[in-house]
């Protein structure tokens, strides 16, 4: 028989509350959808204003420009939910929900030429064709893109071959054009024919897209209310990328992080300053300390110049010592946290209702559950009682994996820590989920370092991170 163990006593967090001005307390909600439908986004109210409208330029294959001025149309339009009725809220069309219209940017609806189809299908390669295509029409609206805040770039299903590369070759259509995009400093939105026009449910459409195309143009739709000032949070990515003379480099990602929402930016470069554990690689110490002291000098560049009086770095793989010191002295005399942020794990947890009987629903989102002083089970997924007024489970089916927080640095307890992960699995704003499973700062960073690796180059500098949504 096997032998029983006690764990420590749990921790619940309710979940966490979002603003939507930048003054006034009381414009908050739990429900990111139901707090812009009441009161608008965060940005409508800042003395930066979102420009009014906002202009959108297109790609389209040849003869579709309807599919361009449909969408158009339908985000001015209100939708009803047809899925998800314990979440998603009708859609109020874009100036309800957003504050600011939304047009078509005149004469900049690009249409590829007629050829293009015959090309991709007799290529040998057509994910090159098809690349190589869609980036001579980007590169023809670069020299206009003051014209314009956003481009939709429109994919039809009939050049799926040109999607991904074959195998053994890492390339990604979404992942180049996003590198190529950003590079020329270009919000770019692209639009899968099965995924956008032929979704069933154009309310979650119309959200999703509204949602990125506002942000992709410069706005703020919320930001996590009651949240320190003074903290500063921090993503490391690496993604190691082989070059043909054999030396291999690591593309260092490192996404800064405020409590506003308002400075969230990317760090890029690529350095040979690292060593590998097993397949992942880290950098050396002063691999670590230059980072982390570019990391600062952005944070200062948004902040008049004062340093975060709190930092928390996040890492999907353990921080090695050399890490670990070159963090202690960046960011010397500051709190630091290093946390450890690891989905997969074997640990599982259900709900126990009355009478020891196993409940029918998962347990409650926010639970956290001790296992040392160092290392925690917290359950980003989960029964959310709060928000909709019933217990809403966004997965709707399953036991939720939690997830394995380790502190490597730092002395903040796991009600902080925890509460401070929740909020920001509520701060990705390219969906219209109420949350994700991991927090924006691994999220971004980890899209980040997957698209850069397969671009040649990009400039080692900092990136408005609506260029990588």
């Amino acid at each position: 028989m096997s032998e029983l163990h006690s764990l420590p006593a749990h921790l619940w967090q309710d979940e966490v509350w979002l603003s939507f001005h930048p003054d006034r307390e009381e414009d908050r909600d739990r429900h990111p959808l139901k707090g812009l439908r009441r009161f608008g986004p965060l940005s409508g109210s800042l003395i930066s204003s979102m420009m009014d409208p906002i202009r959108v330029a297109a790609v389209v294959p040849q003869g579709c420009r309807s599919w361009f001025t449909g969408i158009l149309a339908e985000l001015n339009q209100s939708h009803q939910p047809s899925e998800r009725a314990a979440y998603l809220v009708e859609y109020p069309g874009f100036s309800s929900a957003f504050r600011v219209r939304i047009v078509q940017a005149e004469g900049h609806c690009r249409e590829l030429p007629q050829a293009t189809d015959a090309a991709i299908e007799s290529s040998g390669t057509p994910h090159r064709e098809l690349a190589d295509r869609l980036l001579a029409e980007v590169n023809a609206l670069r020299r206009s893109s003051a014209e314009f805040d956003v481009l939709y770039l429109f994919l039809p299903e009939r050049w799926s071959r040109g999607f991904r590369g074959p195998q053994g070759e890492d390339f990604d259509l979404h992942d180049f054009l996003k590198a190529e995009c950003a590079a020329a400093a270009m919000p770019m939105q692209i639009l899968r024919e099965d995924r956008v026009l032929q979704y069933k449910c154009r309310a979650s459409v119309m959200w999703r897209l509204g949602l990125a195309s506002y942000c992709k143009a410069g706005g703020i739709p919320w930001r996590i209310a009651g949240a320190d000032p003074g903290t500063a949070f921090i993503g490391l990515s690496y993604a190691v990328r082989a070059t043909e003379t054999g030396p291999r480099f690591v593309n260092c990602c490192s996404q800064v992080f405020d409590a506003d929402g308002c400075g969230l930016q990317f760090l890029v470069y690529e350095s040979e300053e690292f060593r590998e554990f097993g397949k992942n690689p880290f950098l050396t110490r002063d691999g670590v300390r230059r980072l982390m002291s570019r990391s600062r000098v952005l944070y200062q560049k948004r902040h008049d110049g004062r340093s975060p009086k709190r930092v928390v770095i996040y890492k999907t793989t353990p921080f090695r010592h050399e890490e670990i010191d070159g963090c202690l002295d960046s960011w010397r005399s500051i709190a630091l946290d290093l946390i450890q942020v690891q989905q997969h794990t074997p640990w599982r947890g259900i709900r126990v209702a009355a009478h020891h009987d196993i409940a029918g629903y998962p347990v409650h989102r926010g639970s956290c559950l001790p296992l040392s002083g160092t290392e925690a089970l917290y359950w980003t997924q989960g029964i959310v009682p709060s928000v909709t007024g019933d217990r809403f489970y966004a997965a709707q089916k399953g036991i939720p994996h939690p997830l394995l927080l380790t502190r490597y640095a730092g002395h903040s307890g796991w009600e902080e820590l925890g509460g401070e992960l929740l909020g920001l699995t509520k701060m990705n704003w390219n969906n219209d989920s109420l949350y994700d499973r991991l927090p924006v700062t691994i999220e971004y960073a980890s899209s980040l370092a997957r698209i850069v690796k397969r671009l040649p180059s990009l400039s080692p500098r900092p990136y408005d991170f609506r260029y990588f949504m």
